[in-house]
């Protein structure tokens, strides 16, 4: 099997557990997902499998459309557009083009790996993007929320590189590591993993099996 699969993130809500403890999870709508290309370490000089996920059917250019028809033709079934594509890397391939998996791939009470795109929250300050303390609130203060001298002496008479300043935050790639699966809704391909995980709802998330 392939060492993930994609889905959307829909929301967190929470649960009760065995003992019952409440426990807060996140609800990723995963697959299905569409087996596009297997990639073998004799062809392509690693082995891995490209996955597709949810239809494309507007805005579809030609080198798309060939592409997708390309695959058809090797898979011998017509296979749509797909909007996302992502590659797993995997050794173990017991997939052909055109196969379809979905929340199945994974077991309750597994432990996952999710990779996600986090939240924009463009320009800010050094408060709230690196947690600085700030300066007094008192009227007479000058120095409320500025980061400082950001120089040192007058050696080495410049600023250092990777100094902490303002600047753009979020819209980076985030992985959580070993959140376990709580429940799988296969009949509607749902996966709720204990815990939150980065990005906004509808955000797009990998899911990524442990390696025996």
């Amino acid at each position: 099997m392939p060492l993930g699969i994609i889905g959307k993130k829909i929301g967190m809500t929470q649960v009760y557990g065995e003992n019952g403890n409440v426990l807060p999870v996140t609800a990723v709508l995963v697959g299905p997902c569409q087996v596009l290309e297997i990639k073998t370490s004799e062809k392509n000089g690693y082995s891995a499998v490209k996955l597709g996920y949810l239809e494309k059917t507007k805005n579809v250019n030609k080198p798309e459309n060939g592409y997708f028809e390309a695959i058809s033709k090797a898979a011998d079934k017509k296979i749509t557009p797909k909007k996302m594509l992502k590659e797993f890397r995997t050794e173990n391939i017991s997939l052909n083009i055109g196969d379809v998996i979905n929340a199945d791939m994974f077991q309750e009470g597994e432990s996952v790996d999710v990779v996600a795109t986090s939240k924009g929250k463009g320009f800010q300050g050094v408060i709230k993007r690196y947690h600085f303390a700030g300066g007094p609130a008192a009227h007479g203060s000058k120095f409320h929320r500025k980061p400082g001298s950001i120089g040192a002496h007058t050696f080495p008479a410049k600023v250092w590189k990777g100094q902490k300043m303002p600047g753009h935050m979020g819209c980076e790639t985030v992985q959580i590591k070993n959140l376990k699966i709580v429940k799988i809704d296969n009949e509607n391909s749902l996966i709720l993993v204990k815990g939150a995980i980065p990005g906004p709802a509808k955000g797009i998330v990998y899911l990524y099996k442990k390696e025996k």
